[in-house]
């Protein structure tokens, strides 16, 4: 996505009359709207882990948890670190 992202802004940069277009600026939106959209998922798969781990954690969950063979998630939702710098966008 970021590739693509940098393509289209590369392209944009190239055909100004495209900068003032009400498409590009809707486009410009659904962008920003789909990031915070994929940012308020991780933060929910995160809290959802975060309470899967206390209830395996404390009792009766850890009890039932062993039982059955659940462990303690170890990982979380992570963004990759070139995901979390914005891009430069220039107009």
């Amino acid at each position: 996505m970021d590739s693509a992202l940098a393509r289209l802004l590369l392209v944009v940069e190239n055909y100004p009359n495209l900068k003032a277009s009400d498409t590009f600026l809707k486009l410009m939106d659904e962008l920003s709207g789909t990031e915070n959209r994929i940012a308020v998922e991780r933060m929910r798969y995160n809290e959802a882990v975060r309470d899967y781990n206390v209830t395996v954690r404390t009792f009766p969950g850890n009890v039932i948890a062993g039982m059955f063979g659940f462990k303690p998630a170890t990982e979380y939702f992570k963004a990759a670190e070139a995901a979390k710098t914005v891009p430069q966008v220039k107009f």
